[in-house]
């Protein structure tokens, strides 16, 4: 109903004939007038409403900045959804100055969380206005309820911002997925921005866990109190297309990273290594097709399971050594091989490996993450699993018979969760050496670095209250990569507030 209205005489309504997105004045406008324009929607309004029951239920619609307060009682809401502005997507306020400077009144740009270098808004901007929202989610939100936040940008360092922003406004993130609308916005239609949207779902923590943890927080019981909390409130069993579908939150090094994060963020040293960790879970947990479950969670899902054929494995691309330890992890379960043979079958995987990142040599990432067998006392469990299943003469052989210690020697396999905490101490000593070197190195920006040696340093900075070290090291690091990365980003920023650095 405005003049940005086109007249388009090949189309039979003249309703919405504006183009989207943009400022344009056509040389021949469409005047509609409101009865044209809403008589039809009006109608529709008033059928949808008036139906039995309708006229009980009561709503609230208010406009607000959230970064402000929404004017909502503490506590008293049940579930909140949000679609927030992602980075430079969309500038809103820019995009409303027409019609504002008719009427004379104007947005307050101040608090728009976006970022725009014109404005002064860069990444770290964006990610501190978006805390603030989600704060206000929180605050709002009733303990142990839910909050959906729906992100779409091509831009990774985006990604992590708006991660990075609900954890430090004290959310726990329990599933991400895709979640494909069939019919893509404005922007996802005409830009670079994704062509599916991202879901994430997230949790406030109830009181009873707050309170429970204020008392044991530095304790390994805290630490596991928070992971049986976490993994109650996760998924049981999702099936997609007649397969299991894996829930990314119960894996073991996910679990350690939400239990590093719930204690980072609440000012507490973390009590337990990843290999105590990895041990321990596997004492203390279930696990099934690589997830982990509460003790009575896996009768629910061994029931489902058992009605389901195989499991949908997760599609693993090697870019950094975090993803290439991943996908030897899961390659070697499957078939435990000498150097020769994993060797020509990882190096077509490491094509897209970023640039910035130092490439170990494979021997060295079997060295740190995985076990050899040299042919002395019995086989591995998993070697022997492997040889007979595979080869019929093997079949049913002591593990210590000649023929199969012959043919299992020389293999990588993966140790088992008694074992990895041994495997984790050793690779922590290695990288924490790799760390000093990038420390106390001359150059005032790294090229090429090890980023898994990076985050170790940055964790036990963090264990030992050494906060300096996380901000002169971070320096060293470039910007992009820096905002890119989850653990180092919240390493960096929580230094940043306890040295009274933050902006």
């Amino acid at each position: 109903m405005s003049i940005l209205a086109r007249y388009v005489p090949t189309h039979y309504s003249q309703i919405n004939q504006h183009l989207t997105g943009v400022y344009y004045v056509a040389s021949q406008i469409s005047e509609v007038s409101p009865r044209y324009n809403l008589g039809n929607k009006l109608s529709r309004l008033v059928k949808a409403f008036d139906r039995a029951g309708a006229r009980r239920t009561s709503s609230c619609i208010a406009t607000a900045s959230t970064t402000a307060s929404l004017g909502i009682p503490d506590d008293s809401i049940d579930y909140v959804f949000t679609d927030p502005p992602f980075g430079e997507n969309i500038y809103y306020a820019d995009l409303n100055f027409l019609v504002e400077s008719w009427h004379r009144v104007l947005t307050n740009p101040a608090p728009e969380a976006i970022v725009d270098r014109f404005k002064g808004k860069g990444l770290p901007e964006y990610q501190r206005l978006m805390q603030r929202c989600f704060e206000e989610y929180r605050r709002v939100l009733k303990p142990g309820r839910w909050i959906t936040v729906v992100f779409h940008n091509s831009r990774n360092a985006v990604w992590t911002a708006i991660q990075e922003a609900l954890l430090a406004a004290g959310f726990v993130v329990a599933d991400v997925r895709t979640m494909d609308k069939q019919q893509g916005s404005y922007r996802q239609v005409t830009s670079t921005a994704v062509k599916q949207d991202l879901v994430i779902s997230a949790y406030k923590p109830n009181d009873g866990l707050e309170e429970r943890f204020a008392l044991e927080k530095g304790t390994e019981e805290g630490a596991w109190d928070f992971v049986r909390t976490h993994l109650g409130q996760l998924p049981v069993f999702v099936r997609k297309g007649g397969r299991v579908e894996v829930v990314n939150e119960r894996q073991p090094h996910l679990l350690f990273d939400r239990m590093v994060a719930f204690h980072v963020l609440r000012n507490v040293a973390v009590p337990l290594s990843i290999g105590e960790f990895l041990s321990g879970l596997a004492q203390r947990f279930p696990e099934r097709d690589g997830m982990v479950f509460l003790p009575d969670q896996v009768a629910e899902y061994d029931g489902k399971r058992a009605a389901v054929e195989d499991v949908a494995q997760i599609e693993i691309f090697v870019v950094d050594e975090v993803s290439a330890i991943q996908w030897l992890k899961r390659h070697l379960s499957r078939r435990p091989q000498s150097f020769q043979e994993v060797h020509p079958q990882f190096l077509r995987e490491i094509a897209g490996w970023r640039k910035h990142e130092k490439l170990p040599e494979l021997s060295e990432m079997l060295e740190q993450n995985f076990l050899y067998y040299d042919g002395a006392g019995e086989v591995p469990s998993q070697i022997h699993g492997y040889l007979s299943t595979n080869f019929k003469e093997l079949r049913k052989l002591p593990k210590d018979h000649p023929a199969l210690r012959d043919k299992a020697k020389g293999r990588w396999y993966v140790p088992d969760p008694n074992k990895a905490a041994d495997v984790e101490m050793r690779r922590a000593r290695i990288l924490l050496r790799e760390f000093e070197e990038y420390r106390r190195s001359p150059q005032r920006k790294l090229k090429l670095f090890r980023l898994e040696a990076m985050r170790a340093g940055f964790f036990k900075a963090y264990q030992d209250q050494d906060y300096a070290t996380i901000v002169s090291a971070a320096e060293k690091i470039p910007e992009a990569v820096l905002q890119e990365d989850q653990k180092l980003l919240l390493w960096y920023d929580q230094a940043l507030t306890r040295t009274g650095a933050a902006t």
